[in-house]
């Protein structure tokens, strides 16, 4: 068991200085058996946070993100957190100004993220896959960049099936009525 942490711990740090020491916009610590965010990895990447555009944090353990997560890369384009235990985000989401994909699939949202709401960047959300029912429209339909929200495989309700057609303007893709989320 010690031999497979330490594997880990060698995978992300090798992983967070190739993205130093190449100036990527991209860290990608996906399928590192995350269950937090390293708090290390703030210090290492301090001089080069406002560069990084692309954070991947897919299929890890994650159960929540920090407000200093959001407030450290605040100049994410996108960020894919999907495959982990998350239920909600911080507050300090809002400082993602410039984000336009989020990527929160196969989590464990049981409402709606509504402060993805207040980005007006975002172009892309994906929450395929949770224990959504309600969905915010009035709201999402007031964001200026939203092109697509991925809602398949929630147990959303009957009135966010009715509503939210004549409301919107970009995609709203949901699983029809019944349809059972593909195993895992």
């Amino acid at each position: 068991m010690l031999k497979k942490m330490g594997e880990a711990v060698a995978r992300v740090a090798r992983k967070v200085n190739e993205t130093v020491e190449s100036g990527s916009d991209t860290l990608d610590l996906a399928e590192c058996k995350l269950v937090s965010f390293p708090i290390g990895i703030y210090k290492v990447l301090r001089n080069v946070s406002d560069q990084i555009h692309l954070i991947t944090l897919a299929n890890n353990e994650l159960k929540s993100l920090t407000s200093k997560f959001m407030t450290t890369f605040s100049q994410l384009r996108e960020l894919h957190l999907e495959g982990n235990f998350l239920h909600r985000l911080p507050n300090e989401v809002s400082a993602l100004q410039h984000l336009k994909a989020i990527d929160l699939s196969r989590n464990q949202f049981r409402d709606f993220p509504e402060q993805l709401t207040s980005l007006p960047a975002l172009e892309t959300i994906n929450l395929e896959e949770n224990e959504i029912i309600d969905v915010p429209v009035e709201k999402l339909a007031s964001m200026p960049a939203l092109r697509s929200i991925n809602l398949r495989f929630n147990p959303l309700n009957a009135e966010v099936r009715v509503i939210a057609p004549p409301l919107i303007k970009f995609n709203m893709l949901m699983t029809p009525e019944g349809a059972q989320a593909p195993p895992p």
